[in-house]
């Protein structure tokens, strides 16, 4: 494992994605910190006697930031500690002296959470406080002058705060904060899932202007995220190879596969297929590979093809467009998937060779997202029937259909963990219309027993910046361990 050290300075030996590691004002012991390259883990040491009043007096790991910009990052405090009060968390400041203006996403050793802020140079600090007791999820946001912090208990959705009318110049110092809130002892907090990213300008146009996009796969134990590899470009919808040694994703209307070992991709030979979005699926027995290509030939709707997985000329299976291939039967005579027939979205299914569809959804509104269970027999799709998405099951013949989420967030993509125990799926905010799942919005993964009974309440997993083509196809690893989806931004 790769460590790199850092004392006290000003800039050089960039420490992950930071630029420099700085003792603010005074602290008795100068602070330090690691970052374990493998891990993707920082571990900041510190001691320092207070962030309040009219100056701090702590440890910092910064990176200098323009425009408006996203912190997130999971965090735990190291050992019992000293003084109740020691705090650490996100923190935007104005410049490195001791008194300058800035807020900080904090949270105390005895579990406070709270806003903190100087509004000028010198001044008292003031807060705001949350109900959230010791959260370790922590978010925050900067937009223009106004500023906006969330936290959660790793698990539950974000709680969040906002204080407006601070300026901090055009270019403040963001970044990981520790204060022992004593000068002569040293406290350790350790920062993991650490993200510093851009979101996407509010005049950016969905679609045809993208923003960098990271590949990432997840320990569902641990929640333990590692970013593979990133583009400044729009990479959707990995899918792992049946073996475990390769990631299918799509960019620019082409697909790749991805050497997780190399950490390298290459294209795939789809042929004349290169208008592909990201509703590509491997077979069960990893041999064969559906496509959606958007075809000349049908007015540039999606239509479903199928190839061998290493690559080759795809076969036409569906003669109706647009059809959105979401999932394959366990036992390879299958695809389903969503088509809009007069102007309805159902799921139907088709012969894996060709043939005639059948209609498998008839109620009003958008059904998608099916993908059938590995024991084949549930199907598992998502719905807007009840008027917010849902997650649904339903008999490989459309039968029996149950909704299994009915929570105010609008859940998408459910997908079946190969030991048929788990189902991870994508929520998006309330304020997200129902039947859109677009890019560049603030996402959760959640996960829920496949035999949960409904109206179970599902466990966030991940917090991330994302949307359309993090999760769109089935992505679990074959051990049923790891999950792979894109979370947006440009991991530096």
């Amino acid at each position: 494992m790769s460590t790199l050290s850092l004392r006290s300075q000003g800039v050089g030996n960039q420490p992950g994605s930071f630029d420099g590691f700085t003792d603010i004002g005074n602290p008795g012991i100068p602070g330090s910190v690691e970052y374990y390259s493998a891990s993707q883990l920082y571990r900041l040491t510190a001691s320092g006697e207070n962030i309040w009043f009219g100056a701090d007096h702590f440890s910092f790991l910064w990176k200098k930031m323009t425009g408006d910009f996203i912190l997130e990052g999971r965090m735990k405090f190291i050992g019992k500690g000293t003084d109740p009060h020691r705090k650490a968390g996100w923190m935007i400041r104005g410049s490195l002296s001791a008194d300058a203006p800035h807020v900080s996403c904090t949270i105390h050793g005895d579990g406070l959470a709270s806003l903190q802020f100087r509004r000028s140079a010198g001044e008292d600090m003031e807060e705001l406080r949350f109900a959230v007791s010791a959260p370790d999820m922590i978010r925050m946001e900067r937009s223009g002058s106004d500023f906006i912090m969330s936290v959660a208990t790793f698990g539950e959705v974000y709680s969040t705060k906002e204080i407006a009318g601070i300026d901090l110049g055009g270019e403040p110092f963001a970044g990981l904060f520790l204060c022992a809130h004593n000068d002569s002892v040293k406290e350790m907090a350790e920062f993991s899932n650490v993200r510093l990213f851009q979101p996407a300008p509010d005049d950016l146009v969905q679609y045809e202007q993208y923003i960098g996009s990271m590949l990432e796969v997840m320990d569902i134990e641990t929640g333990r995220r590692t970013v593979l590899g990133s583009s400044s470009g729009s990479w959707q919808a990995p899918n792992w190879t049946p073996e475990g040694s390769y990631l299918i994703y799509n960019a620019d209307g082409l697909l790749y596969r991805f050497d997780i070992s190399r950490g390298k991709s290459r294209v795939i030979n789809t042929g004349f297929a290169r208008k592909n979005n990201n509703d590509h699926v491997i077979s069960f027995d990893g041999k064969m590979m559906g496509i959606s290509h958007h075809s000349e030939e049908d007015n540039g709707r999606s239509v479903i093809y199928t190839l061998p997985l290493s690559g080759g000329r795809p076969a036409r299976i569906t003669t109706e467009s647009p059809s959105y291939l979401h999932g394959w039967s366990p036992d390879g005579k299958y695809l389903i998937y969503t088509g809009e027939r007069g102007g309805e979205f159902d799921i139907y299914r088709i012969p894996a060779e060709g043939g005639e569809e059948e209609q498998l959804t008839f109620s009003h509104g958008l059904d998608d997202g099916s993908e059938y269970a590995p024991d084949g027999r549930s199907i598992y799709f998502n719905s807007s029937r009840t008027g917010t998405m849902q997650i649904w099951r339903m008999d490989p013949d459309g039968g029996n259909p149950v909704q299994l989420t009915s929570d105010g967030l609008n859940n998408w993509f459910p997908h079946i963990s190969p030991d048929n125990r788990w189902m991870v799926f994508l929520s998006f905010p309330e304020e997200v219309p129902a039947d859109t799942h677009p890019f560049y919005e603030r996402v959760y993964l959640r996960l829920l027993p496949v035999d949960a009974v409904p109206g179970t309440k599902p466990r966030v997993i991940a917090y991330l910046y994302g949307g359309q083509g993090t999760i769109n196809v089935p992505s679990w690893s074959p051990d049923s361990k790891r999950i792979a989806f894109i979370s947006n931004g440009i991991f530096e």
